[in-house]
């Protein structure tokens, strides 16, 4: 039990550190901060992250938020600027420099060739008095006071809050752009994010048999129709070939309960159908037709372009797409 309370105890400790860097953040937001996320804005180039470290890796997520929220960003590791891949930046571009202490050695050696080709330097250190932060533009001041281990010196507390502030500046610079859901799901085509983004009802439907019989079909032909296709339900269509209701396995059960007769096959589809039956357009975002489908508690959708039937969607094919 003492083990288990001495856990506990440094878990939340840790925890508690890290949550009052972050909250102390906010009042570190200032003019510095607004012109670093306007010199970005009004640049025509990318945005180069580097560091080394801990910050190093805390500097590609913020690579990926950055890119995927409509800013062009590269990750460049300090190290690896001092030994030629200093290349990669150009005269458009704007470095972000990601140090706690903003003293580190490859960060010192890095600065002074960004400042002879007269690229935007931005800082983001816990220390403003640091080289850094003496010889950078304009400043990310992310300060903390303590790392969440007991000696101080974990990058822990430090790396959250550089986390925090690169994603403040991508979500500035992402409000700024009017980057919209539209411009996230192009930006997400894969994964079960970009499927709830990007997908439709046209992506789905089109692999699926179309099990269909006219009003006058007979009970027997229903069974047939609908067993050979696997769908759970038939379209059932009018003398002129337009849309005139949906059977479905519901539909069948509820006709044999309410009889059973010699006289039973000769039930017409029309009698059996449910008419004015749900539908759905083939441009309908998947995710939309999936709240259709639960908020009627069906499985099934035909996919209609005016009065004529292109398809049927089942809840198997948002379900195998992740969507459910």
């Amino acid at each position: 039990m003492k083990l288990v309370k001495k856990i506990k105890s440094t878990a939340i400790r840790a925890i508690g550190i890290q949550a009052a860097a972050v909250t102390r953040l906010q009042d570190l937001i200032d003019d510095d901060f607004c012109m670093a996320v306007e010199k970005i804005f009004n640049s025509k180039g990318s945005v180069i992250v580097t560091g080394i470290g801990k910050s190093a890796l805390i500097g590609q997520k913020i690579v990926g938020t950055l890119n995927s929220t409509g800013t062009t960003a590269v990750f460049l590791h300090a190290a690896d600027a001092i030994h030629g891949d200093l290349g990669i930046v150009t005269p458009d571009d704007i470095v972000l420099a990601i140090s706690k202490s903003g003293d580190t050695p490859e960060i010192k050696a890095l600065v002074p060739f960004l400042k002879r080709r007269n690229i935007p330097l931005l800082g983001m250190v816990s220390n403003r008095n640091s080289y850094l932060a003496i010889h950078s533009d304009h400043i990310l001041y992310s300060y903390v006071d303590q790392e969440a281990d007991v000696h101080n010196l974990i990058p822990t507390a430090s790396t959250t809050a550089a986390l925090v502030m690169g994603d403040a500046l991508a979500i500035c610079l992402a409000e700024l752009r009017g980057f919209s859901p539209a411009d996230f799901a192009m930006l997400h085509p894969g994964g079960t994010l970009g499927k709830k983004l990007h997908l439709r009802v046209s992506d789905l439907y089109p692999s699926n048999p179309l099990p269909v019989v006219s009003v006058h079909a007979n009970l027997r032909e229903i069974i047939m129709e609908m067993t050979s296709k696997c769908l759970g339900a038939t379209a059932v269509l009018d003398e002129e070939g337009k849309l005139a209701g949906i059977i479905t396995d519901g539909d069948l059960r509820r006709t044999l309960s309410r009889k059973f007769s010699d006289d039973l096959f000769k039930s017409t589809a029309r009698q059996i159908m449910t008419s004015n039956p749900v539908t759905v357009s083939e441009d309908v975002e998947a995710t939309k037709a999936l709240e259709i489908m639960q908020s009627r508690s069906i499985s099934q959708l035909l996919v209609t372009e005016g009065s004529k039937l292109k398809g049927i969607l089942h809840l198997h094919d948002l379900v195998r797409e992740g969507l459910s």
